[in-house]
């Protein structure tokens, strides 16, 4: 994988939050009951190609959101990756994506935090799309990719400024086009503005209804990869050996 792109100063004072907290039952099948973002890949926990990622783009800072086998995470994981400081935000009861990310706020103690879904991952220059977020004044941005058939993840429809105008449900018509890389800039503000202790869902119940509020789309050319089904999980160990791998703004 690519080094960092821009300073690390655009990225060390920015807490990361990685959602790590879900049943990962369709995975099941290639897994068994290993928590989803300990599926090995190499011989590692998928979970350490991201951390890996966002050392070398210079962050320091990662709160893991946990939930389900959250302990067989905190042991495998521990305190540190690297110059990452590992905290954990435990979940007592499935809150989901925005659910578990708002219980962590308490922990995300800076203005601007970074948000990854922990079962994908994506080659993305995450300076580079700091930097765009800053300059477009975003209080909410996802990063998307752009994918030669959406019909596995639904579709993100984005206007050549950025601006996200609609999210289209999975379809079995294969189309490309671009979609949500699990990757978010959000503001604090943003976060606070979620309902504590209720289970919700970032993709279904978050955005959707901050599309008519500045929600923003930074697109990239880089490789992606989710191991959210066995299928695409099979597809992980070529994925992190390609020798083609790199960061495309």
């Amino acid at each position: 994988m690519s080094g960092a792109s821009g300073p690390a100063s655009l990225t060390a004072g920015m807490p990361v939050a990685i959602l790590a907290g879900g049943l990962g039952t369709r995975l099941r099948p290639a897994t068994g009951e290993r928590q989803k973002v300990l599926a090995e890949v190499a011989g590692r926990p998928f979970l350490s190609f991201l951390l890996d990622r966002l050392a070398t783009q210079g962050f320091c800072d990662v709160v893991l959101c946990v939930g389900h086998r959250a302990a067989e995470v905190e042991a495998a994981l521990g305190t540190a990756h690297g110059p990452l400081r590992l905290r954990y935000s435990r979940e007592t009861r499935p809150l989901g994506t925005a659910g578990a990310l708002r219980h962590a706020l308490p922990l995300l103690d800076a203005p601007l935090a970074l948000v990854l879904n922990g079962d994908s991952f994506c080659d993305a220059d995450l300076a580079a799309a700091w930097a765009w977020h800053a300059a477009e004044r975003s209080e909410a941005t996802l990063v998307l990719v752009e994918v030669s058939d959406t019909s596995r993840y639904g579709r993100v429809e984005v206007d050549e400024s950025g601006v996200i105008h609609r999210f289209v449900e999975k379809q079995e018509v294969r189309t490309r086009g671009w979609i949500n890389a699990g990757i978010y800039l959000l503001a604090r503000t943003r976060i606070a503005s979620i309902p504590a202790g209720r289970p919700l869902s970032l993709e279904r119940d978050v955005f959707p209804g901050w599309v008519d509020g500045g929600l923003r789309g930074w697109r990239t050319g880089a490789r992606f990869i989710d191991i959210g089904t066995p299928e695409s999980y099979a597809e992980a160990l070529r994925f992190f050996t390609s020798e083609s791998s790199g960061a495309d703004q």
